[in-house]
């Protein structure tokens, strides 16, 4: 069960660190780190870490370690279409040089993702929940430029 563990807690650092869109991708991965499993063992750890995959801006799918409240059945579901028409961030508020940013539940992470990916000289890095972002400003920069930089990414409403 320790190897089991071991190799769980390697395979959510690897996902959570890396661009990885394969099965095979993984494996590969996992091998460099010590680990020699079959196919049929690697989706049955997916499985267990509820592991989705999630589009990146460039429309590439990787593999995503997903929030426990991203499974949760809504009482009313919207269409395919309303979701898709919408960017998933509600709003963004600043005070002092940390930034609050409002998403609908589920997208915190991947827009987080996006913005520390995106390498903005504005933005120092993310802490992402559920539902809120935290972004912590470069002393150099205004609000201005971090909005002007985010919205690169997504559409954003300010309150």
């Amino acid at each position: 069960m320790k190897v089991k563990n071991s190799r769980l807690e390697t395979l959510r650092l690897l996902i959570s660190t890396q661009q990885i869109g394969s099965q095979e991708e993984l494996l590969t991965a996992l091998k460099k780190k010590g680990f020699t499993l079959t196919q049929a063992t690697l989706s049955r750890d997916l499985k267990q870490l509820k592991v989705a995959k999630a589009s990146t801006l460039s429309g590439q799918y990787i593999y995503v370690l997903p929030n426990e409240t991203m499974y949760r059945r809504v009482s009313k579901p919207q269409q395919g279409n309303d979701i898709m028409a919408t960017s998933g961030l509600i709003s963004l508020q600043f005070s002092g040089n940390i930034g609050v940013i409002k998403t609908r539940p589920g997208y915190a992470s991947a827009i987080a993702w996006n913005i520390d990916h995106s390498e903005f000289e504005s933005i120092l890095g993310t802490i992402a929940g559920d539902d809120t972002i935290f972004i912590v400003m470069a002393d150099d920069t205004t609000r201005e430029k971090v909005v002007q930089d985010i919205s690169t990414i997504v559409e954003i409403t300010r309150e």
